[in-house]
């Protein structure tokens, strides 16, 4: 097993994530199999009762584990299926450590952060990292494992000495230290600044860790002097030095590490047993990032939701419409609705904003409600859904109409009360768009995460006015998938889809929702759900042939039998 850390210097959300997706990106399109691991250095067990403000989404696993939308990332590039064990979190190690304290494991010995919870450490990554992640069942031979913050962090002290100790237990040649920094260029002198950079590395080697590889986030393309002066005063090579600058599409930070040798210098440092060829997984995404910058189409969504504020808190919803938009050729441009201002209080209170609301709403191509309806915002979600059913163009994912409390729910209690995970949805209709949009399949497996569910004694006051419940639960008990009649597409869905969303494989929701919005739905449904090229490039330019699991979606099909 080969281990890869990933941590960060001088400022945190620096794009370590990113940095750790792509480096796993590069290795699984050698051929190799690759698992990744996020830690939080906070205190709680889990991300599910943080408000979105906070740290963004909270991202939803197959098992149910409530995790940070870092392991998102991960899964969009590797194409891997993640655990609640990935997300290690200080609150799950003391945890770990206090059971095993009152059950004696300790023999009454003085527990202590070193060597009790550095162990714990140690023992959570080198098991985890032997979990299968792939649909084969293969034991991965790459763990990426992100630290989270920044170094110097009091919290994340425990874990960095985990790490110091960790490298001398599975030998040199089986560890490896990417480090993650920022250099500034202030706008006053426009150069480029090493000195944070500097500070960092020399926190970090005073910790016990020196990096291997410094990965410097900027604005521009580093200067060769720049670079020689990281080199001479972090102790690597100027090869070791990587550029990581401001780049058009996330799509194009895998193809920029490896114009820079990334791959190769993993080969020699870790002795990987990988063959330098041409990697057909790469080319998929140098044609996503060639696409990306050439899209001339636009299409607008409307996104009505309680946390416009900050855009991470719908991070899994903005890639999926972006996979979506990619697949058909559109450049995507999302509106940003605060569900409050659509209220008739907001006309009273603030005219103008109100009005800038309903513009935005108005104008737009298609419409998305994420979330559900809480205590603020409610109202306006109602608004903006009554306004889109007599509209033609309009879809909202996550609909719930009628609340009531969940078995799963212990309203004592808020972590981990929710019904979460994958959970089976039955197409209960030959007809439903989003059946076909699957594939014209029985059933479907989505991840599921809401505390409240439509009462399904009410169901026919909603199919009186054509709302048709099309997918339920395998018990029949609870609606899944609404529908409305004579409307080109109007969907409500109870789990979220966002989350199983890919850049080549986007999301059947949310890629009939751009269809629908670039007008090009129902044609996409008589060719028997297949875009062609042609459709697929505005551009008619010719200069390179579309990846054929590109120009022609096929989304996974369940079988029937």
């Amino acid at each position: 097993m080969k281990y890869i850390l990933v941590t960060g210097g001088v400022i945190s959300g620096i794009g370590k994530g990113i940095i750790a997706s792509s480096v796993g990106t590069l290795l699984k399109s050698c051929g190799l199999h690759v698992t990744a691991i996020k830690i939080d250095p906070y205190i709680n067990i889990d991300a599910g009762t943080f408000s979105p403000y906070e740290h963004g989404e909270v991202f939803v696993l197959d098992d149910g584990g409530e995790v940070d939308l870092d392991l998102g990332n991960y899964e969009r590039f590797l194409d891997i299926r993640l655990t609640r064990d990935n997300n290690l979190t200080t609150g799950k190690i003391y945890q770990s450590v206090i059971n095993k304290e009152r059950r004696g494991d300790y023999l009454g010995k003085t527990v202590q952060v070193v060597p009790h919870i550095t162990d714990a450490i140690q023992e959570w990554v080198m098991k985890q990292a032997r979990v299968s992640v792939d649909d084969d069942g293969v034991e991965p031979q790459v763990c990426v494992i992100e630290l989270g913050g920044t170094v110097g962090d009091i919290e994340s002290m425990p874990f960095i000495e985990a790490f110091r100790q960790f490298q001398f237990k599975v030998k040199r040649e089986n560890f490896c230290n990417i480090h993650v920094s920022l250099v500034p260029q202030p706008g006053a002198t426009g150069e480029q600044k090493t000195k944070p950079t500097q500070n960092s590395v020399r926190e970090l080697r005073g910790l016990g860790l020196s990096p291997d590889l410094i990965m410097c986030r900027c604005s521009t393309p580093l200067e060769t002097a720049v670079k020689e002066k990281i080199s001479m005063f972090c102790h690597v090579e100027p090869t070791q030095v990587i550029c990581v600058h401001d780049v058009s599409s996330i799509y194009r930070v895998p193809l920029l590490l490896e114009d820079q040798g990334v791959v190769g210098f993993f080969c020699q440092r870790l002795d990987l047993p990988v063959e330098m060829r041409a990697r057909k997984m790469l080319t998929k995404w140098k044609e996503m990032s060639e696409r990306s910058d050439r899209l001339l189409e636009n299409v607008s969504i409307a996104l009505v939701g309680k946390y416009t504020k900050l855009s991470d808190s719908y991070a899994s919803v903005i890639k999926a419409l972006e996979h979506s938009a990619l697949a058909i050729n559109h450049k995507l441009k999302v509106k940003y609705i605060d569900s409050a201002d659509l209220e008739a209080t907001t006309l009273q209170d603030d005219p103008v904003k109100y009005h800038e609301a309903w513009q935005k709403l108005c104008s737009s191509d298609g419409v998305l409600v994420p979330g559900g309806f809480g205590v603020r915002g409610t109202e306006g979600k109602i608004q903006a859904i009554s306004w889109a059913r007599k509209q033609k163009n309009h879809f909202l994912p996550f609909l719930i109409l009628h609340v009531i409390d969940m078995p799963e729910h212990n309203p004592g209690q808020m972590g981990g009360t929710m019904r979460l995970g994958k959970r089976r949805t039955i197409f209960k209709s030959s007809n439903s768009i989003l059946r076909k949009l699957y594939g014209d399949v029985e059933y479907v497996d989505e991840r599921h995460r809401h505390r409240f569910e439509v009462n399904p004694d009410l169901k026919h006051h909603f199919e009186d006015k054509g709302l048709n419940f099309v997918g339920q639960d395998v018990e029949g008990e609870r609606m899944e998938v609404i529908e409305l009649e004579d409307h080109v597409y109007f969907v409500g869905v109870q789990y979220h889809p966002e989350f199983t969303s890919r850049p080549i494989k986007p999301s059947p929701p949310y890629f009939g929702l751009l269809l629908a919005a670039a007008g090009k739905l129902q044609g996409y449904l008589l060719k028997g759900c297949r875009l062609s090229p042609r459709d697929t490039y505005s551009d008619r330019s010719g200069s390179s042939s579309p990846d054929s699991e590109i120009s022609e979606l096929k989304f996974p099909c369940v079988s029937k039998d």
